[in-house]
């Protein structure tokens, strides 16, 4: 042993470290990988969030703008002045009244300039020779000569929109000189754009035009957004122009109106040549085919990753440094009391029972020697787990038959042995009486009924698992205690009623007998008592039955009375004998049943009346022979008593007749026993009643199985088991059929009972018995 234990010393030490370290270390590596891949898309959706919220701002305010400057172009196309200086047919404007309309005018234009975006305004007259501005009113070549000089190269492409309705259209950028009017000294050079709108509004030969000269130094301001990462911010208008742009001039091209489109709205946009470049733009509700856009500078908008992977960087050196020191004080310390197991277990009593050294570590052993302790210390508490039920049973047997009688004394035993119950609640004891009908109990063995018993207990235990308790008192019959909780109304009867159709089965009759209820535990001897005498008052009908304190079986037995044959039936009997009239004997009996059916006799009362018909019959047969035993008159006694229904009882005194009134001829006998044999062997996989034979051969039970042991040599039930073990055999070694099929072929209800008999018959099981054969 302790050769073992000093196989590795240290080999757990490094062990525990490495796991510790690792433990450590690598939840802060990956901590530090999924923050350096995660942390950049991270921080573009928030960027994305807040570009979308400055873009959206943005863009719903400059189109306000656009929208408040349309609005007022409308109102001032359709003041009463200028329909007042287009009439030409009906009573035109004498001179004055055309002066005082274009002053009007002015005035008005010079309202619509103070918009934040307008630089300057015009009405452009389409079939007259005039513009009237703000300050002027003058001749078209004047006016764009001198008060709004547009360089050459874009005058004739600006004069051009002044054709066909215009509402709202926005001309391409042009170059607009800043200089006193009739000079040709330039100031300064404006970049502008004009909206420009028609008058009338729908005709496609306007008069006028409403032309608004919008400033774009003013636009780039509005368009302007305050944000580190924004480098460049471009209003795109139709035909792919830029209507405005600010930022810096190294800013990648914006694409055109169709590649924008192709791009996701409000989300980022990396260019494919400008790998520290991003896109992000949003449409204008002001004008379908313009487009906010923003260029945004990737590295400054990444900068605070680039910190965040250095300071990951940084903190996982520390902890692997941290977590090393961490890592060889925790093993130390979990190593150390392991040492001193390994030193207690060297000199421990089953020491020498450890298996052969293995490879590992001292943990290693100790687990192993755990694993044997804990397996020693299992197979006592499956032998403890397997004697509680026993142990339960045979208190609460004690309990109902009144052994113990002492509330303090149950407790304590209760305690004890782990048997809980409400002391408190009332209780009522349930008496069950198990009687099997006789075509079955040949079958059946102890062992079967034992099973049935114990799955008729659980099976009862389910329906109120709280309060119900069941034990087998005697070999056939069963004890239910029901507890009624306090506060909880728990009517007995139906618990019996549920019992009764749990017992409704084809191989047995049931009798309940439910006693009263008493007040604690101590007395609950009284209505088990109770219970058990109610049993008495069964009757001869198949099924399950209930038998209550209800009156009723007391006024049949009162009615019926406990009936014995007067001496003059008996002479009539003997008298019957001697003549052999025997039909008409066993029809004195079935009338007598018939009588009893009618009557509603109990079991207790018939079975008293049939006994002493027996000793009758008895009496009249040994006067004609002496060729009885004290066994044959047993089983006669028998079989009455086995009797559980009116047709049993027909059927023991239909046996008895035969067995005491009539023999079989030696001659006949071995021919019917051939016939049995043959029968068997064609139907051993059915069903193969003692009581069908019995009756085909006008004999007892008993009688037959004497007689079948002295034919054959064997008894009736040894033959038959032999017989299928015989052919389970061929099928386990001549087909793959499983057990359970080869059970089924052979006659038996399940596979436990024909594994047990063919254990019993063959020393071993069936599933060795194939294996070693075949192999």
């Amino acid at each position: 042993m302790a050769r073992i234990f000093r196989r590795h010393p240290t080999t757990l030490f490094w062990r525990l470290f490495v796991s510790y370290f690792a433990l450590i270390l690598i939840p802060v590596i990956v901590a530090g990988l999924l923050t350096n891949l995660f942390v950049v898309r991270l921080i573009e959706r928030d960027a994305e969030k807040a570009g979308g919220i400055v873009m959206n701002h943005f863009a719903e305010e400059t189109d306000a703008t656009f929208r408040s400057l349309e609005s007022d172009m409308v109102n001032m196309l359709t003041v009463s002045q200028i329909k007042s200086l287009l009439k030409k047919d009906s009573d035109p404007p004498d001179s004055s009244q055309r002066f005082e309309l274009m002053h009007s005018l002015m005035q008005q234009l010079s309202l619509l300039q103070s918009h934040p975006f307008v630089y300057s305004a015009f009405l452009y007259f389409a079939e007259d020779n005039l513009v009237i501005s703000d300050n002027t009113y003058t001749g078209k070549e004047t006016f764009f000569a001198e008060h709004y000089p547009i360089q050459s190269p874009d005058l004739q492409r600006f004069l051009a929109n002044f054709s066909e309705k215009k509402t709202m259209v926005f001309t391409a950028p042009y170059t607009v000189d800043e200089r006193p009017p009739f000079t040709e000294d330039v100031i300064a050079a404006h970049s502008n754009i004009t909206a420009l709108m028609s008058y009338p509004f729908n005709s496609s030969h306007p008069d006028v035009y409403l032309a608004v000269n919008v400033d774009r130094d003013q636009l780039r301001q509005q368009l302007g957004i305050q944000e580190r990462w924004v480098t460049d911010t471009v209003l795109a208008g139709s035909s792919d122009s830029i209507l405005i742009r600010t930022g810096s001039g190294d800013a990648p091209p914006v694409p055109a109106s169709a590649a924008l489109r192709a791009i996701p709205e409000q989300t980022l946009y990396r260019y494919a040549d400008h790998g520290s470049k991003a896109l992000y733009y949003q449409k204008s509700s002001f004008q379908e085919d313009w487009h906010y856009v923003s260029v945004i500078d990737l590295e400054t908008l990444l900068q605070p990753a680039m910190w965040i992977r250095a300071c990951t960087i940084v903190f996982v050196l520390l902890f692997a440094l941290t977590g090393g020191f961490a890592s060889y004080y925790l093993s130390r310390r979990l190593y150390n009391p392991i040492r001193e197991i390994r030193t207690g277990l060297e000199s421990h009593p089953l020491a020498g029972d450890m298996p052969a050294p293995q490879a590992g570590n001292e943990f290693d052993v100790i687990k192993r020697f755990s694993g044997m302790l804990i397996s020693r210390n299992k197979e006592l508490s499956q032998m403890m787990s397997g004697m509680y039920p026993i142990v339960h049973e045979h208190f609460m047997v004690k309990t109902l038959t009144g052994e113990y009688r002492d509330s303090l004394s149950i407790a304590y035993y209760a305690k004890e042995i782990d048997f809980t119950y409400d002391a408190k609640a009332v209780v009522t004891a349930i008496c069950i009486e198990i009687q099997y009908y006789s075509q079955r109990v040949g079958p059946l063995s102890e062992t079967s009924k034992s099973f049935i018993a114990a799955e008729l207990k659980e099976n009862i235990r389910r329906l109120a698992p709280d309060v119900i308790r069941v034990c087998r008192t005697q070999p056939d019959q069963l004890a239910v205690m029901l507890f009624h909780p306090q506060g909880v109304p728990t009517d007995p009867m139906q618990i019996a009623e549920a019992i009764k159709r749990l017992m409704l089965q084809p191989h047995y009759k049931a009798s309940i007998g439910v006693g009263g209820t008493v007040p604690s535990i101590d007395r609950l001897h009284l209505s088990y008592d109770q219970a058990v005498a109610l049993l008495k008052f069964k009757s001869l009908d198949a099924g399950a039955e209930i038998c209550t304190e209800d009156g009723a079986w007391q006024e049949r037995e009162r009615a019926c009375g406990d009936s014995f044959l007067t001496v003059q039936e008996v002479g009539r009997i003997l008298n019957r004998c001697k003549a052999r009239e025997y039909d008409s004997l066993l029809q004195s009996v079935y009338d007598m049943l018939d009588e009893g059916v009618r009557a509603k006799a109990t079991a207790h009362q018939m079975k008293n009346v049939c006994l002493d018909v027996l000793n009758a019959w008895i009496r009249a047969a040994e006067s004609e022979r002496n060729d009885f035993n004290i066994s044959f008159y047993s089983d006669l006694f028998a079989s009455i008593h086995r009797s559980v229904t009116w047709e049993e009882l027909r059927q023991a005194f239909t046996d008895i007749r035969a067995s005491l009134f009539r023999t079989v001829e030696p001659s006949d006998r071995e021919r019917q026993f051939a016939d049995i044999l043959c029968y068997i062997h064609n139907h051993y996989h059915e069903e193969l009643s003692i009581e069908y034979f019995a009756q085909q051969m006008n004999m007892s039970v008993g009688h037959f199985s004497r007689t079948f042991k002295e034919e054959v040599g064997e008894k009736y039930v040894e033959y038959i088991a032999k017989y299928r073990m015989n052919e389970a055999k061929r099928f386990l070694l001549e087909t793959d059929m499983k057990i359970d099929d080869i059970a089924g072929k052979v006659g038996y209800w399940g596979r436990n009972s024909f594994i047990r008999n063919f254990r019993k018959y063959e020393g071993t099981t069936p599933a060795k018995f194939r294996s070693v054969h075949q192999d």
